[in-house]
């Protein structure tokens, strides 16, 4: 990442905003390093455990046995990775060069406002995966360019694999049945995108609890949500949602992202319940594309940048390519001569933007070497009805994911469940610091 870009990015999270410690400034070397492993999981689905598929484990597992109580081993999860990501009844389109394993480290403190958790590790791609999709002008009219790795026409050779990089944490305070045991595996289901039996555009238009939430599609969700927890199609009624929510039966979700966030030094704030939902009040990214002609909304400040859109050849895209309301974004001029092949990201950020709830969240990173540096902040103490109130002496219990290939759904790297400890007297996995 460009040294200009994470200053201007250290600036925005340290000038007036409520954080206690400046993250920039924390000595982290004085704070015990705990090495999270993460494996590539294919679609080993909630449902895929519980089944004869899982040989040697679907008992247990449906019982309430933790995943490591069988998986102990001290290479589990790089054996578990390296022979998933290879294909087979777990992995049907193997992504060419994907890593099955990878070695995450945390760091954790936290003051009297915030928790702060550092985490490095290695990207699979030799530079930062800070581009996300982009608009691209065919001569005629504006479509999206750049997808997925796992998207059908990225592996039919039709478009390009473009997506950001992430880093993703689920929290849990106890109050989700079976979390603590099998963790993130709870909120990842057969029907899902990318996964077995993957929805249709009519199953979810005919579905009475996705049509309530104004859902086109089904994401994470724990299996409280449905009154047959193997079946994502029996979601409950808008009422036994809400109760379940107001009694806390949910796990937060909180993303860094590489193009949608990190630019205005922020991490986006969710929950999983019955849909991976964001946070009340808005986040700091929005659509780029105005949804009747399908044109860019704002284009980049030619004047600041220069130059007002790229191509797919361009040398700028080996910067960082951010359209940032507040610093080089304008109104975007459809009679300013535009030819085919002109690019402009289909994605908007906005610190400013961002607010409630769904804006609690900072983070600041750098890239460097071949590895990604976060530092994400978040408050304790809220009291918000979509997060987990964290305190100090409590203990959590929580699952990172890695995105950092040009990917996105199943395609990442994933934890075991593990606990995080503010100041904890219990064991821990991950124990944090309090700052002098």
């Amino acid at each position: 990442m460009k040294k200009s870009v994470l200053l201007l990015a250290i600036a925005a999270l340290t000038a007036g905003y409520a954080v206690a410690a400046d993250p920039a400034k924390i000595d982290w070397t004085k704070i015990k390093a705990t090495n999270i492993p993460l494996f590539y999981p294919g679609q080993s689905s909630y449902e895929w455990l519980r089944s004869d598929g899982h040989k040697g484990g679907s008992k247990e597992v449906a019982r309430g046995d933790s995943c490591v109580s069988c998986h102990d081993e001290d290479t589990a999860e790089q054996d578990l990775g390296n022979k998933i990501v290879k294909g087979g009844a777990l992995e049907p389109t193997p992504i060419k060069g994907k890593s099955g394993y990878k070695d995450l480290s945390v760091q954790a403190a936290y003051d009297a406002k915030n928790m702060y958790l550092r985490y490095e590790w290695k990207t699979d791609n030799p530079y930062p995966g800070t581009e996300h999709q982009y608009l691209r002008f065919d001569g005629k009219d504006w479509k999206v360019w750049g997808f997925p790795k796992l998207d059908k026409v990225v592996q039919d050779g039709k478009q390009p694999g473009i997506y950001e990089d992430r880093m993703s944490i689920i929290i849990d305070d106890g109050k989700v049945a079976d979390f603590g045991k099998q963790g993130c595996w709870l909120t990842c289901h057969d029907g899902q995108r990318d996964m077995p039996k993957q929805f249709t555009k009519e199953e979810v238009a005919a579905n009475p609890m996705l049509t309530a939430i104004k859902k086109r599609d089904v994401r994470k969700y724990l299996p409280d949500s449905r009154t047959d927890p193997l079946d994502w199609k029996t979601g409950k009624s808008v009422e036994e949602l809400a109760k379940l929510k107001a009694d806390g039966k949910f796990v937060d979700l909180v993303q860094w992202r590489a193009h949608r966030s990190n630019p205005v030094a922020m991490a986006d704030d969710a929950y999983v319940l019955e849909w991976r939902l964001g946070d009340a009040g808005k986040d700091m990214f929005g659509g780029n594309s105005d949804a009747q002609t399908h044109a860019p909304k704002f284009m980049f400040d030619e004047k600041k940048m220069g130059f007002k859109s790229i191509t797919a050849d361009s040398q700028a895209r080996k910067g960082n390519l951010f359209l940032v309301r507040e610093q080089n974004a304008v109104p975007f001029a459809p009679n300013a001569g535009w030819k085919e092949g002109d690019m402009i990201p289909d994605y908007i950020v906005s610190r400013e933007d961002a607010k409630g709830s769904a804006a609690d969240n900072n983070a600041m990173a750098s890239w460097n070497d071949g590895k990604w540096t976060v530092v994400l902040v978040r408050p304790l103490g809220l009291t918000n009805a979509d997060d987990k109130t964290l305190k100090a002496g409590g203990v959590y219990n929580v699952g990172f994911a890695v995105h950092d290939d040009n990917i996105t759904t199943r395609g990442h790297q994933v934890s075991f469940v593990k606990t995080l400890g503010l100041g904890s007297k219990q064991k821990v996995d991950i124990q944090a610091v309090k700052l002098k």
